[in-house]
């Protein structure tokens, strides 16, 4: 975590907590445009993502809230965040028992927000600011992943992944607003109904759900 990323996300931020989510705090942004102009001032546009970690997406509260109301998918158990984000769903983890948490993105600024994040809740999650799509994983147990079928290349690689993985014998549990690049033949476990979601979904309630992946 550096100086300047820290700085740069407390700017843009406050802290509140997900409305499907209230024990979690996070350090949040209200909205995303005005978020992604900030983080591009100063800065090759091109080598600046989106600031998805200053947002508590539908899916990933989702799969966070199932997390803390079914700790027995982790408690005791390695897990793996994929596409972290905000740090959301890795921190349910740690607070639902997990052995160990890590957190995973490729945005530093992700990176950054996520060990501010945990800090704040109290919880210790490591993070890997790295492609885990290209080199694999070792040493986990559970994968979980918020969010992550929102764009048709990005969800076929990440099913490719996830699918490979869950051969292996991990488990893998995906939150998702029902978006079109969902895949077909996931087990749904739990649905929620997400309550402000008008600056990022276009409507102020988004249903949304926990998805097992089979073998």
């Amino acid at each position: 975590m550096t100086d300047g990323n820290a700085a740069t996300v407390r700017a843009l931020t406050w802290i509140s907590a997900p409305p499907l989510v209230p024990e979690i705090s996070l350090h949040l942004a209200e909205e995303p445009f005005a978020a992604w102009e900030a983080t591009q001032r100063g800065r090759a546009a091109s080598d600046v993502p989106p600031p998805f970690w200053a947002f508590a997406w539908a899916g990933g509260q989702a799969l966070a809230r199932h997390v803390l109301d079914q700790p027995q998918a982790v408690a005791g158990r390695r897990v793996l965040d994929l596409a972290s984000g905000s740090g959301l769903v890795a921190i349910s983890a740690a607070l639902a028992g997990a052995r160990s948490v890590t957190a995973c993105d490729i945005d530093p600024l992700a990176a950054t927000a996520i060990g501010l994040n945990a800090a704040l809740n109290g919880v210790h999650v490591d993070v890997l600011a790295d492609d885990v799509l290209e080199r694999g994983v070792d040493g986990v147990d559970v994968i979980l992943a918020g969010d992550v079928c929102y764009d048709a290349d990005l969800a076929e690689a990440m099913m490719t992944f996830l699918r490979a993985q869950r051969r292996r014998g991990l488990d893998v549990l995906l939150g998702d607003p029902l978006r079109p690049y969902l895949p077909d033949g996931l087990t749904a476990v739990a649905r929620y109904e997400v309550a402000g979601t008008a600056n990022l979904e276009e409507r102020a309630v988004t249903a949304a759900a926990v998805f097992a992946l089979p073998r």
